[in-house]
């Protein structure tokens, strides 16, 4: 980490290779979160190269050095939506999934199901999901990238859990005790 906050403050003050390497050791990541939220390769890429050049255009604005991949994640969450509410339609090209998934022991159907799954539960429960199971960031990261109290954040992970679980026919579900 401390090799990133050396990286980040060369960049901040117009290094060019420091942040081009920042976002080599990003991009994967920005990349299928990016198409998580999209759907197919093409608008997946675009986010990608909007949030990279928005990045680019205000990193001297971080205020925190350490917190940059949570910054970054922020400007492409943001995009992204901006984008799907341009776009209004999502369409899920299952060509696309199917080619970059591999399949060894991968059940290709499942994940098409999850994917789509995903895409259907509202903004703040598909963004928690997102963050917590592609990301692996803990509650409270997921809190101060969303800008959001770690209850709130347990709460929208609860319900997206409850809400998927529902919409992939899963575990009956049961309406006593759950709103």
């Amino acid at each position: 980490m401390d090799k990133q906050i050396k990286l980040v403050k060369k960049a901040m003050r117009g290094n060019e290779k420091a942040f081009e390497k920042l976002v080599e050791n990003e991009s994967e990541k920005l990349y299928k979160t990016a198409f998580l939220y999209m759907r197919n390769q093409e608008d997946a890429l675009d986010v990608l190269q909007e949030t990279i050049y928005k990045a680019y255009i205000s990193i001297e604005q971080i205020k925190q050095p350490e917190f940059f991949t949570t910054w970054l994640t922020k400007i492409l969450i943001r995009i992204s939506y901006d984008f799907l509410r341009k776009k209004k339609k999502v369409i899920l090209e299952e060509s696309f999934l199917s080619t970059q998934l591999t399949e060894q022991s991968y059940d290709i159907e499942g994940k098409l199901d999850l994917l789509h799954a995903i895409s259907k539960l509202n903004n703040n429960h598909q963004t928690v999901i997102i963050l917590f199971y592609y990301h692996d960031m803990p509650i409270r990261c997921i809190g101060e990238t969303l800008n959001m109290p770690e209850n709130t954040v347990k709460t929208n992970l609860r319900r997206a859990k409850i809400d998927l679980r529902r919409l992939l026919g899963g575990m009956e579900y049961e309406q006593t005790g759950h709103q």
